[in-house]
């Protein structure tokens, strides 16, 4: 009978981080000049810059600190406190009216608008257009 012992050892991985190379405020614009790669493990980090370019930054980046997954979106098309358009589809039922932004957005975030026509505080998906769909149906 012969046996075999397998012995793993725990190695280090080596993977690339993106860190900033300055102070990025919330609400810039995330330049190529503005990442710089580490070689480092770091656990949520962003390692591929094609997905952080001409992103927003939702928080402060500081240098050298790692891009993390949810520091960074869209940019912003709807600002808070401005006057959207607010839509709900379903089938063949449409309703538009004006809303008030309570949140600011890019495309595809969910905010929450304040209805002025009936003064309920609702949520939905920021459009390309800067408008916000209440329902995700495409209708």
């Amino acid at each position: 009978m012969k046996w075999v012992l397998l012995c793993l050892l725990p190695f280090p991985a080596v993977a690339d981080a993106l860190v900033t190379t300055r102070v990025i405020k919330a609400g810039q614009i995330i330049q190529p000049a503005d990442l710089s790669v580490v070689d480092a493990d770091i656990p949520g980090a962003i390692s591929d810059p094609a997905l952080i370019f001409g992103q927003e930054a939702r928080v402060a980046l500081y240098p050298g600190r790692p891009i993390r997954e949810g520091q960074v979106g869209p940019p912003a098309v709807v600002l808070r406190n401005q006057i959207v358009a607010l839509s709900y589809v379903s089938g063949a039922i449409a309703i538009t009216t004006e809303g008030r932004a309570l949140d600011r957005g890019g495309v595809g975030d969910l905010i929450s608008v304040l209805n002025l026509s009936s003064r309920n505080t609702v949520q939905g998906w920021v459009l390309p257009d800067g408008s916000v769909r209440v329902s995700r149906s495409e209708g």
